[in-house]
């Protein structure tokens, strides 16, 4: 084992004692931030960390992401804890904690936190050339415990050396869906932390220009209040389009939206998981 990945093993995988120190000015800043409560964190764990987890993610040819390609997005995501790279896992198992979701309680001013460990959606996410994620608001609800209401995002991401100019930033919208508030590049350990309800207009619309064999990665955390059954109504992701998107295009949107609100209210009445659509949109996407 070499000296740095001894560093690695050893090394404190979330800085308590440094973050939060700042809490009082983090949660201030979290409250005031523009148009919605949010905090972009650059440094967020140990730069060697951060390095070590980033090589270890996995290329996207493997078999096991799922397939998140329809009208609205085109990307990967990989849900299965046990499939991480030690690192990875590790870093997951520390951001899903009881000590890292109680900080997370204290800064996003939310109490009663919970984390999944089934990563529902969240998890390793990875976009390639031509990637892109239409803006839209989230699932309030977690698909398997319909008590479970989604509440903060946590997107940490992972790419070294990205340039501003092959797009990928994530943009935050006010709920008007009239003008972008807020935008920030995916660079590496930078980490994205954001209320999600739905007001909360969020995405990289525009496809990524990033060259050949690179691509836009990142690890995502969703995390839950526990609420009496019935008190609210499940929402499925509420894409949109955007002022400069033509008719034809908005109604591509809406009609996705549509296809995507039925294949979520199927999923929570059967329990199927999202491997058998994304082996047909594997297929499907393999003969375009």
């Amino acid at each position: 084992m070499s000296c740095l990945q001894t560093a690695v093993q050893y090394a404190p995988l979330f800085d308590y004692r440094r973050w939060s120190s700042q809490l009082q000015r983090l949660n201030q800043q979290y409250t005031q931030n523009d148009p919605l409560p949010h905090l972009f964190i650059e440094n967020f764990l140990d730069p060697e960390i951060a390095t070590s987890i980033s090589n270890e993610f996995p290329s996207a040819d493997s078999e096991a992401w799922i397939q998140y390609k329809h009208h609205n997005e085109n990307k990967l995501g990989l849900t299965k804890r046990e499939l991480f790279a030690a690192g990875l896992g590790r870093v997951t198992d520390e951001l899903n904690s009881p000590r890292f979701v109680h900080w997370l309680s204290n800064l996003t001013g939310i109490s009663g936190l919970i984390a999944d460990p089934s990563l529902e959606g969240g998890g390793l996410h990875q976009s390639s050339r031509g990637g892109f994620l239409n803006l839209h608001t989230d699932f309030s609800h977690h698909h398997y415990q319909k008590n479970w209401r989604r509440r903060v995002n946590l997107i940490l991401y992972l790419n070294p050396d990205w340039h501003p100019e092959w797009g990928g930033s994530i943009e935050l919208w006010d709920s008007a869906m009239e003008k972008c508030r807020a935008k920030y590049a995916p660079l590496l350990n930078c980490a994205m932390i954001f209320n999600t309800d739905e007001h909360c207009f969020h995405g990289f619309p525009e496809p990524l220009t990033c060259p050949e064999g690179v691509s836009r990665k990142s690890l995502a955390f969703y995390y839950y209040t526990v609420e009496q059954v019935g008190t609210l109504r499940p929402r499925s992701t509420d894409y949109r389009s955007r002022p400069q998107d033509g008719w034809m295009e908005s109604a591509l949107i809406w009609l996705d939206k549509q296809a995507v609100s039925l294949y979520s209210r199927a999923k929570v009445r059967f329990g199927f998981s999202d491997d058998l659509a994304s082996r047909v949109l594997g297929v499907l996407s393999r003969r375009k």
